[in-house]
């Protein structure tokens, strides 16, 4: 079912559901694109809001489908997969008209950088964790991503994130600059209405503009610097150690999913 798309109070309000968590893989890469197309056609001059449903926002990566994909040996099926994955959140980033996140739950990983190429986060005060977990799992951060956290959180929290890949709770994501307001669950999506609202439609150019000024720099090192950088997934991806993490990191999951499975019985 393609995501759903209205309009509330002047604003294109883009709920995510392509699956019960938003995993992060060709289907989910294939519904933002139909729906970025759609509000580029029929929502053009609206601000945007993206918004999970449930109790996560994105859980990140499709580890079941990803997993098979870095380990298969292929450097150019690797690298497919991360050019349609980065295309995606470029997409967002580079949109130019106000967007916002409205975190509506767990937030993890590339469902975290989701969030973070958005121009402003509002997250609905609940337990939930949000983190960049990519490296302890034996995923690179990609050089491209790496670039556009820093333009997020700055250098400090960028790396520190990046590299420790630590889950934290609301309020340790709060202190560390990952959103701009938490608000109670029933106040997140007027709330972050208020934010994309932040402009009225005549000023669309001058917003469009301004935001392309920001991001310059950091499309710049991307285009010109980051793209070689990336060009080295496919092999980091596959390195030996990194896949014993990753066959860790699935046995995991499908641990979890079993136990779940026999308590329902």
């Amino acid at each position: 079912m393609a995501w759903q798309i209205e309009t509330v109070n002047g604003c294109a309000v883009v709920r995510m559901n392509t699956s019960k968590v938003n995993v992060q893989n060709a289907q989910f890469f294939g519904d933002l694109h139909a729906a970025f197309d759609r509000l580029e056609r029929d929502f053009k001059d609206l601000p945007v809001v993206l918004t999970g449903e449930g109790s996560a926002f994105s859980a990140g990566i499709d580890f079941q489908s990803s997993f098979d994909i870095f380990g298969s040996g292929e450097p150019d099926k690797i690298s497919a997969w991360y050019r349609a994955y980065r295309e995606t959140n470029l997409r967002i980033f580079t949109y130019p008209r106000p967007t916002v996140a409205a975190v509506n739950g767990h937030a993890i990983a590339g469902g975290l950088i989701t969030a973070l190429v958005c121009d402003f986060r509002v997250a609905a005060r609940t337990s939930a964790r949000f983190g960049l977990n990519e490296v302890p799992i034996g995923i690179p951060m990609p050089a491209a991503y790496v670039e556009i956290i820093k333009y997020t959180l700055g250098d400090q929290v960028a790396a520190l994130t990046t590299l420790r890949g630590k889950l934290y709770d609301l309020d340790e994501a709060q202190a560390l600059g990952f959103f701009h307001e938490v608000v109670a669950p029933d106040q997140l999506i007027a709330t972050a209405i208020d934010y994309a609202r932040c402009i009225t439609p005549d000023c669309n150019v001058a917003y469009a503009m301004s935001k392309k000024a920001l991001q310059d720099g950091v499309m710049r090192q991307i285009e010109e610097h980051s793209v070689a950088l990336d060009a080295q997934l496919p092999a980091g991806m596959s390195d030996a150690g990194n896949r014993r993490a990753q066959d860790r990191r699935r046995q995991e999951i499908m641990h979890r999913g079993q136990g779940a499975a026999q308590s329902r019985g």
